[in-house]
């Protein structure tokens, strides 16, 4: 159920500041999004699986905590983020 090296690998190019960026957190978010859409559609498929269901709850809290921190010290940078990642509203 984990990411595969590509795709993260993609992910951090894409958002890093380069290839070897896998800690900002603008990677952190665009990762953890990604592994949400992977946990979503597997507890869609898999209703009673509730490990995957709270391994779900735990990265978007994760995600959340790591937006405001984003919010807090970029709010541009912020925008930008949820807008390219198409999330929140």
């Amino acid at each position: 159920m984990a990411l595969s090296k590509e795709t993260a690998s993609s992910i951090v190019s894409k958002f890093g500041a380069n290839a070897n960026d896998t800690g900002s957190a603008r990677v952190q978010v665009a990762l953890m999004t990604e592994r949400i859409k992977e946990l979503t559609a597997h507890c869609k498929a898999f209703p009673k699986d509730t490990g995957a269901s709270r391994g779900l709850l735990k990265v978007v809290g994760a995600r959340r905590k790591m937006l405001k921190y984003i919010q807090r010290t970029d709010l541009e940078g912020y925008r930008a983020l949820i807008k390219e990642l198409g999330i929140r509203k």
